[in-house]
């Protein structure tokens, strides 16, 4: 075979390889009848160029740490992912394509990272996938820093990501994109599927800016527009953008959507919908593809693709002499590297958690907060994370941690005023593992930053989410800044843990339940007011947190009364206990700082604890939605069901009722409505 039919050869190989990920696509919404069969038809070129040339990855251990990562933030597009897991050999059979979008299959609408081999994040909402992309780029420069050496690279792997045009609509990506072009990730390389139609249509009426100046002014480099059609157009633009190892990279690629339909290619029909028998067929024809079987892979494109297995698997062996010899050289450094990427706590990680005395006085728990992370980072070196420009009021700032990005080895993140990005980057972080992420804002702003909560707590990521700042009595910002409706907001999200602490040594059990948590995230919700550390030889021991709730007071005998709060209002309940005590009423007190940890509870316990034959009354100064639950529809509840006011904080406390005085009114009230 002479040289031209060799290459010629491999052309045609490389044509049908990218038409079995358009049909693969295609095929499956069709049989699905719900889907984006537009996006994989247009990236088909972009997927097949990284998955072929330049990912590092070996389809039989996902796993693998030194692999590049891959994100597919425009998620709707999901069957373009499902189809190069399958063509390159992950635990993805054609059998599981021909069931996408069905009950109980692996490819579902859009990637899970905990269902599918291979897929390492889950991308919903636009722009997500963009912003843990950038998480993903720290977490490998701060575990490069902190173990490569000059001749043994441990840590050395690409981001990668197809992105759309409604991610850069998305306002997290410019949030992520300033903050990358800041720190300069330049393992990060984006390749941007701008076929330039949405849902709606021409994107021309939406979006008209111009994205390349965009990105260079944020401090990328920006390679394009080029032919996203062309292979080697493709394949040049990404070696370009690896050797910049100084910014992260935007290609531009050109793409048709729905590329080969006849009637339905470059229009929003494409975008969301099957393409309809007629118009499939249609397409294969144009394409000259076999219109039978569906689901067709030539022998020929599948052995091409498979060899992604043996590259794999060598690559993965190299590493592994490259961690024999690292072990050698660096033993201690190789041990905690290993504990790291494999999630394990070292021994005595929480040794360094300071214990509160009462005599030490009055602390507000965003303090103590900060004592304890500090206390923590001495033996957990896993830690990595930072505020929203808030450190000095979140008090997230390590002490000994050094500053990312600017000094070697920085474990402390100024994310700046970017809460939305900040989270999922943070997400992208745990997503990446190896670190143990943490992130701080005010309460009032976990609104910006909803939806990277949401997605770690469908991720099943251990995310650290601190909030301070916490109720109406931090006073004089006013109702902007005094979160109401947030809490139970937050304990809406499933498998999210929302912990409110009531002191110093609940904020210690809250950071160590927090550490424990690997299989979700954690919201820590703290005060900006002081507060006394409670006297643990008179009351329970604060290791009750454990539990969600425990009884932090108890009755002399029977209880007539059962008084259940959280954070700040513990301190009431104590006082209208011990005020009802010297009329002859005795009340149990609660202390319930985490809803979901209580909820997993035997019954016995539970029970225990707020017996469903005494009186309920529930004290928090947040909204009193879900507070029934747990008093019973005939109990009571002081909480907050308007907004605050601007005005000193223990003005606004008075004012909107939580005093001693008024706990033990409601505890009467509720009594004699009992006993009458």
């Amino acid at each position: 075979m002479t040289i031209s039919e060799r290459t010629q050869a491999r052309t045609d190989l490389e044509a049908k390889s990218i038409n079995a990920i358009r049909f693969l696509a295609v095929d499956a919404v069709q049989k699905a009848n719900s889907g984006h069969p537009g996006l994989p038809m247009g990236a088909a070129v972009m997927a097949y160029v990284l998955w072929t040339r330049h990912m590092r990855y070996n389809p039989r251990n996902p796993n693998w740490f030194n692999r590049d990562r891959f994100i597919l933030s425009a998620g709707h597009g999901s069957m373009l992912l499902y189809a190069m897991l399958y063509l390159t050999g992950y635990d993805v059979t054609l059998d599981d394509l021909k069931q996408f979008r069905q009950w109980g299959s692996i490819t579902p609408g859009h990637p899970e990272n905990f269902l599918t081999p291979g897929v390492e994040v889950t991308t919903g909402p636009l722009g997500q996938g963009f912003a843990n992309g950038v998480g993903m780029a720290i977490a490998e420069r701060f575990l490069a820093e902190k173990f490569n050496t000059s001749d043994l690279p441990l840590v050395d792997h690409y981001t990668y990501a197809i992105v759309s045009d409604g991610d850069l609509m998305e306002g997290v990506s410019s949030e992520a994109a300033s903050y990358a072009g800041t720190q300069r990730l330049g393992k990060l390389i984006y390749l941007y599927d701008s076929n330039q139609i949405s849902i709606e249509g021409d994107t021309q009426v939406t979006f008209q800016e111009d994205v390349a100046e965009r990105f260079r002014a944020y401090g990328w480099q920006v390679i394009g527009p080029i032919d996203g059609m062309d292979v080697d157009s493709v394949d040049g633009a990404i070696n370009l953008a690896k050797r910049n190892l100084e910014q992260p990279s935007l290609i531009i690629c050109r793409t048709v959507i729905g590329y080969g339909s006849p009637n339905m290619a470059n229009t929003g029909k494409v975008h969301g919908a099957p393409l309809g028998e007629e118009e499939v067929r249609l397409t294969k024809e144009n394409l000259g593809w076999p219109l039978e079987p569906d689901f067709y892979v030539p022998d020929d494109v599948l052995e091409h693709y498979r060899q992604a297995i043996e590259r794999g698997q060598e690559w993965e062996a190299e590493w592994n002499d490259l961690l024999e010899r690292y072990r050698e050289q660096h033993p201690e450094q190789a041990a905690e590297f290993e504990r790291m990427i494999n999630g394990e706590l070292p021994e005595n990680w929480d040794a360094g958690i300071p214990e509160f005395k009462p005599e030490d006085g009055a602390i507000a728990t965003r303090s103590a907060s900060g004592k304890v992370l500090n206390g923590l980072f001495k033996n957990l070196p896993d830690l990595i994370g930072g505020s929203a420009d808030l450190a000095p009021s979140n008090n997230t700032w390590l002490k000994d941690g050094k500053l990312f990005g600017w000094e070697h080895g920085g474990h402390n993140l100024q994310f700046g005023v970017r809460e939305h990005a900040m989270g999922s980057m943070s997400l992208g972080m745990a997503h990446h593992g190896g670190v143990i992420p943490y992130c701080a804002t005010f309460l009032v702003f976990s609104d910006y930053m909803r939806p990277p909560v949401r997605l770690s707590a469908l991720s099943r990521q251990r995310v650290i989410f601190v909030y301070t700042h916490d109720s109406i009595a931090l006073g004089e910002d006013g109702p902007t800044h005094q979160p109401v409706e947030h809490l139970i907001g937050l304990r809406a999200i499933p498998r999210l843990r929302v912990i409110r602490p009531a002191d110093a040594n609940e904020v210690a059990e809250a950071w160590r339940q927090a550490i424990l948590h690997k299989d979700g995230p954690t919201a820590i919700v703290l005060t900006r007011q002081n507060l006394p550390i409670i006297d643990r030889s008179k009351y329970a021991a604060a290791s009750g947190l454990a539990q969600g709730a425990y009884i932090l007071r108890e009755a002399e005998g029977e209880p007539d009364i059962v008084i259940i709060a959280t954070g700040s209002e513990v301190h009431l309940a104590l006082g209208a206990a011990e005020q009802l005590a010297g009329e002859g009423v005795q009340a149990q007190v609660v202390s319930m700082p985490c809803w979901e940890l209580f909820d997993e509870q035997p019954e016995s316990y539970r029970q225990q604890v707020i017996p469903r034959n005494v009186p309920r009354l529930a004290v928090e100064a947040g909204s009193p939605l879900g507070w029934h639950k747990y008093v019973g529809e005939d109990g009571a509840i002081i909480g907050i069901d308007r907004f605050g006011a601007s005005a000193p904080g223990s003005r606004l406390m008075k004012e909107y009722g939580f005093t001693v005085e008024n706990v033990v009114e409601h505890a009467k009230a509720l009594l004699n409505g009992r006993n009458s």
